[in-house]
């Protein structure tokens, strides 16, 4: 993350951090965002940083990543917001994961319209322009598609 946010602020943007108290007072924040809230629990460390959010995408990473990815993805299936959820696809390693949904869909435990509401792409740029393009309620297209995407 803070590779990203070094990235985005030597671009010349702006970097809201949001940390639970606990991290901070170890001193796991970046001193260099452009804000940083201290907020006391990782369940509103996510709730802010939703509020915060004009969408979501989720570079490769581990489980921490996985846990917020599903999180917003269910919150828009739901209707808790209706902002774009991307993942970035870099060689590929998302790859399992598509698979793993097309499955749900085909036995019956995901709804193929739910699932053609994430966007993926291998191409930052690309899927950025697709996520300010994206419309509430319309799918990106069939998972095998997204795949290849």
């Amino acid at each position: 993350m803070g590779r990203v946010a070094n990235a985005a602020l030597a671009g010349g943007g702006e970097v809201i951090g949001v940390i639970p108290a606990r991290l901070a007072e170890r001193g796991v924040g970046h001193d260099g965002v452009t804000s940083l809230v201290v907020v006391e629990t990782m369940h509103e460390r996510k709730r802010r940083m939703a509020e915060l959010a004009d969408g979501f995408l989720s570079l490769p990473g581990g489980i921490g990543t996985m846990e917020e990815f599903f999180e917003v993805f269910t919150w828009l299936q739901v209707g808790f917001h209706d902002k774009p959820v991307a993942l970035l696809n870099v060689a590929g390693f998302y790859d399992p994961l598509l698979t793993w949904l097309d499955s749900l869909c085909q036995e019956g435990f995901l709804d193929e319209p739910q699932v053609r509401t994430l966007l993926v792409g291998r191409e930052l740029p690309a899927l950025v322009e697709r996520m300010r393009r994206w419309e509430p309620g319309r799918g990106a297209g069939r998972i095998e598609r997204l795949i290849g995407g």
